[in-house]
């Protein structure tokens, strides 16, 4: 079974905010599932506000191309996609399609939920040497995994 979800890279001060995932115990960024009526940007926006307490706006980078049409409606179009398993303690072992965006805050970090970590673009660059010379014992308790890590920095790099 396959579910369809966005992930928003929240960016700021040249760094992302992530948080401890509940579940499964990984630094990770906003996002969920994509509920009905729903298209991927009003979900991770929605996402981002419920996660985090911040109101965002996706970061259109410029190889992004929208069209602005009077008809069909044009739907800014995530910078990645990503199949990601699954095994869900309630929901068993499924298939996340994972759209993912690049966000910026629009409300003040003052109102930023307790229990996310801004990690610097020079703090990942560093987790990810570290990765790439010490994969057998990279410590995910400390570092966000790989793909979190590569998606974060060009997040970060694309739109500076």
């Amino acid at each position: 079974m396959r579910h369809f979800t966005a992930t928003g890279y929240l960016i700021w001060n040249r760094g992302i905010f992530l948080h401890r995932h509940p579940k499964i115990n990984l630094w990770l960024p906003p996002g969920g599932h994509v509920e009905v009526d729903e298209d991927p940007v009003e979900a991770v926006l929605r996402e981002i506000k419920e996660e985090t307490g911040l109101l965002a706006a996706v970061s259109e980078t410029p190889n992004q191309k929208q069209f602005h049409f009077d008809y069909p409606k044009s739907i800014i179009p995530p910078r990645h996609i990503l199949e990601e398993d699954i095994d869900d303690p309630i929901d068993g072992f499924h298939n996340h399609i994972d759209m993912i965006y690049y966000c910026k805050p629009i409300t003040g970090i003052d109102q930023l939920l307790p229990g996310w970590k801004l990690f610097s673009y020079l703090e990942l660059k560093k987790a990810q040497q570290i990765y790439n010379h010490e994969k057998d014992s990279f410590d995910t308790s400390v570092y966000p995994p790989l793909d979190v890590l590569t998606i974060g920095i060009d997040a970060i790099e694309a739109t500076s």
